[in-house]
């Protein structure tokens, strides 16, 4: 069975349209007016094996909040929907990413508990535009739309843009696992039988 999802959010911010094929081959279209995002959704798709189709317009000449947060939020429910009732699904997915001089370590739980704990340096080189308030903004919204709770935690780093996309792609690589149907799985996996 193909776990596939397609979301429209159209708001006074923004309007985006995604589609999501989990079993797909890392192939992805992203589009939102902001090159840095399209980036690490891209490397998300590719790391989880995501087949992703993001186009997005926003009010850009504003700030880019909106549109990274709604991403976010639209990704989230897509994942969420295409999952469906969770079962025989793994849950839980752990990945430690390396990007030059940082380090990432991204957990899910696809508990339907959103939650998301952000653990980084204290000190951090600015690197572009697109800052990590941003992409913590991004990973919260994914959290709650998506029924996930997300640990997020670079033990060292100094590059920014490093450390993004060394947490984008531990993303993909950690729901990829948490994704996967285990045969030994019957119905949820949780000892309440229910998620």
């Amino acid at each position: 069975m193909i776990r596939k999802s397609k979301v429209h959010r159209q708001t006074a911010e923004t309007d985006i349209n995604l589609s999501l094929v989990i079993e797909g081959q890392g192939r992805s279209e992203v589009a939102t007016g902001i090159g840095f995002l399209d980036h690490m959704l891209n490397l998300m798709a590719r790391h989880g094996f995501f087949d992703l189709e993001v186009k997005a317009t926003g009010d850009l000449d504003v700030d880019w909040h909106h549109t990274v947060e709604d991403a976010g939020l639209v990704l989230g429910e897509a994942l969420s929907e295409a999952l469906g009732t969770r079962e025989g699904i793994r849950r839980y997915g752990h990945a430690v990413t390396p990007m030059d001089e940082s380090l990432s370590m991204v957990t899910v739980d696809l508990s339907k508990r959103p939650f998301l704990a952000w653990r980084l340096p204290g000190e951090i080189l600015p690197q572009g535009t697109f800052d990590l308030m941003l992409a913590k903004e991004f990973f919260r919204a994914l959290a709650n739309q998506g029924g996930m709770n997300l640990h997020i935690s670079v033990p060292y780093g100094e590059n920014q843009h490093h450390i993004i996309e060394s947490i984008f792609k531990g993303l993909g690589r950690a729901l990829d696992q948490a994704t996967q149907h285990d045969p030994r799985i019957e119905g949820v996996h949780s000892t309440k039988e229910k998620i």
